[in-house]
C-alpha cells in the first residue's frame, strides 16, 4: 500500500490518490455548520448631513443602502462610497463610520431614537429625518451573530469589509437578493421588516459563500484547503464532529493516504499540523459552548472526549490563552 505514495513530487497534495468528491459538497458541509443569525436590525431614515459612529463589537455588522447613499470608513482607511443597492458585511464587527459625506462630526449609533417594529427590528431616525425638503437616505443596518468563534480559521481569514457588489458578478444569487431587499424597503408593506431581516441573513451568508468560492488561485491556508478535494474532505469531517477522537491515522484513512503523506499534505496546505488544527477546533467549539451557551466546563470536556476536566482545562488554556472559567466570566 505504501508504494502507491512513493512518488518524489514536491507537492504532497498532488501525490494523493485521485479522489474527486464534488467540491461544493465540502463547502456546503462547512458553511452549513457556520450558522449566522440576525441579532437585531434597524430601518434607518436619515437626512443629510448625518454621520454615525459604530463601535467595535463581537457580532458582525451589516449595511444595505435602499435609497440615497452613504460613505463608509474603517479606521486608518479611505472613505468608500455606497450607492443604492449596495450591501456590505463587516464579519468581525470592526469599528467604522457611516456618513452622508466624508469627514463630518459623528454621533454614536446608540444615541439615535429607536422605535420597536417587531421583536428584532427597530425604526431608527435622526432628529432631522422628518424636517426639510431634501430626500432622506434610507438604510437597513443590522447585527448578526456567527456560531463560530472569532478566532476560527475562517473568521480569521475574512477581510474587515466585504462588499456584495464586488461579488455579484460571480454569484448570480447576490443581485437577486439585493433587488428583493430594495423592493421590500421601497414598498414598506406589512411584515416587510421581518422579511428584510431574513433576506439580510441569507444575503450575508451568500456574500461569504461567494468570497470563499472566489478565493482560489492565490489562496492560502484554510481557503486553499477548502478548494483541495482531498484536504477539504478531512476539514469538513473535523468541523462536522469536533468531539470525535481525530487521530492522525484516522484522518489519513479518511483521506485514503499514508500517515506521513497525509500529515505532510495537511501541514503544507492548512499551515499547521493536523493535531494542532484538531485541538484548535475543539477549543473554539468549547469556548462557544461555555461563553455563549453557558455550558458547564465538565460537560464540554466530556463532549469533546477528555477524560478529566483538568486535562481539558490545560488544553483549553494552551490554545485559547486563558482558563475556561475566565471565558465564562
Amino acid at each position: 500500500m505504501l508504494d502507491q505514495y512513493s512518488s518524489h513530487s514536491s507537492d504532497p497534495v498532488a501525490d494523493l490518490p485521485a479522489i474527486h468528491p464534488d467540491r461544493r459538497d465540502t463547502l456546503t458541509r462547512i458553511l452549513l455548520g457556520m450558522r449566522l443569525d440576525g441579532v437585531e436590525y434597524g430601518r434607518c431614515l436619515l437626512r443629510a448631513p448625518w454621520a454615525l459612529r459604530f463601535p467595535a463589537q463581537r457580532d458582525a455588522r451589516f449595511h444595505f443602502v435602499a435609497s440615497g447613499g452613504a460613505w463608509l470608513r474603517l479606521p486608518g482607511s479611505d472613505w468608500v462610497r455606497l450607492d443604492p443597492g449596495d450591501a456590505v458585511l463587516l464579519p468581525r464587527g470592526s469599528a467604522h463610520e457611516l456618513a452622508s459625506a466624508p469627514d463630518l462630526p459623528t454621533t454614536d449609533i446608540a444615541a439615535l431614537a429607536r422605535v420597536p417594529v417587531s421583536e428584532q427590528v427597530y425604526l431608527v431616525r435622526d432628529g432631522a429625518a422628518d424636517a426639510g425638503d431634501a430626500p432622506a437616505d434610507l438604510l437597513f443596518c443590522g447585527s448578526m451573530r456567527f456560531n463560530l468563534d472569532p478566532l476560527h480559521p475562517l473568521m480569521a481569514l475574512m477581510p474587515d469589509l466585504m462588499r456584495a457588489g464586488e461579488l455579484a458578478l460571480r454569484d448570480p444569487g447576490v443581485p437577486a437578493l439585493l433587488d428583493a431587499m430594495e423592493r421590500e424597503v421601497a414598498l414598506d408593506r406589512i411584515g416587510s421588516c421581518g422579511i428584510l431581516a431574513r433576506l439580510a441573513d441569507v444575503l450575508a451568508a451568500s456574500i461569504i459563500r461567494a468570497w470563499v468560492e472566489c478565493a482560489c488561485g492565490d489562496a492560502t491556508g484554510w481557503l486553499a484547503a477548502v478548494h483541495c478535494p482531498q484536504i477539504g474532505k478531512v476539514l469538513a469531517a473535523i468541523h462536522a464532529e469536533p468531539g470525535r477522537d481525530w487521530s492522525v491515522p484516522a484522518l489519513a484513512e479518511l483521506m485514503g493516504a499514508s500517515r506521513s503523506r497525509f500529515a505532510e499534505a495537511f501541514t503544507r496546505t492548512v499551515g499547521e499540523s493536523p493535531a494542532r488544527y484538531v485541538a484548535k477546533v475543539k477549543m473554539f467549539q468549547a469556548r462557544h459552548w461555555i461563553a455563549q451557551e453557558g455550558m458547564r466546563v465538565a460537560v464540554a470536556a466530556s463532549r469533546l472526549g477528555y477524560d478529566s476536566e483538568a486535562s481539558f482545562s490545560r488544553a483549553f488554556k494552551r490554545v485559547i490563552g486563558q482558563p475556561p472559567s475566565a471565558v465564562r466570566a
